[in-house]
């Protein structure tokens, strides 16, 4: 895995290729939760103090406030908000399960828990170390959990094959193969053009052409399609 991705197969049968999140990107992750958790802590605080002044009460309620918060707030994230938290989704990662598919509230509530262990013996050493020495990058609260720190899919909006003669197929394709023409022509402008040539001399049994000639041809082919 020259490029650090991870190909997986659901009980679906849909395969997911999801990319680890390194050390560095994690941490700024965790400093924006942190630093936004510090804020609402203060937040609350003033705000209990003003309701309920020095009394026994209100440190006591605030320190239930403190626990609920820490511990809550990235499991209800992860469970809730497709596996981010406020900072991971600003880096653009998200926790799934080791097969790819969205984390429970076991397998958040495990991972989070497990945050002690990681800071071990100061300032995340152990879980540094995890991630260090696993090829996927997981901590050890990750390991425990069964789950993955990955990089969120970008989706992109896909640009429409261009219009133009419409062009009868000269025989009936599957479903299957219809959309993997109408696939190739969309991203045809995406990929370099020796590439382009490339892929539509390989459809010659199709177009009866090679080249230019067959690229056109197959454009025409979609824009009959998309019709």
């Amino acid at each position: 895995m020259l490029d650090g991705r991870l190909a997986l197969l659901t009980p679906e049968g849909i395969r997911l290729s999801l990319t680890p999140a390194g050390p560095v990107r994690r941490a700024f992750a965790w400093t924006i939760d942190f630093v936004l958790w510090l804020i609402a802590v203060f937040v609350i605080a003033i705000a209990i103090r003003f309701a309920m002044g020095d009394s026994n009460l209100g440190e006591g309620l605030f320190l239930v406030v403190l626990f609920l918060s820490y511990w809550g707030y990235p499991i209800l994230c992860e469970v809730y908000a497709g596996g981010k938290t406020l900072g991971k989704r600003w880096m653009g990662l998200e926790v799934v399960r080791e097969d790819g598919l969205p984390v429970g509230w076991r397998e958040s509530s495990l991972r989070n828990l497990l945050l002690v262990a990681d800071f071990l013996p100061m300032m995340y050493a152990t879980g540094l170390l995890c991630m260090l020495f696993d090829h996927r990058f997981r901590r050890l609260g990750d390991l425990v959990a069964g789950t993955l720190v990955i990089y969120s899919p970008k989706t992109r909006a896909r640009k429409a094959a261009q219009s133009g003669e419409a062009h009868p197929l000269p025989f009936p394709l599957t479903p299957e193969q219809q959309r993997a023409l109408i696939d190739l022509v969309e991203r045809a402008e995406h990929l370099p053009p020796s590439r382009c040539l490339e892929l539509a001399d390989l459809a010659e049994p199709l177009t009866g052409l090679r080249g230019e000639a067959s690229l056109a041809r197959l454009r025409a082919y979609v824009a009959g399609l998309t019709r």
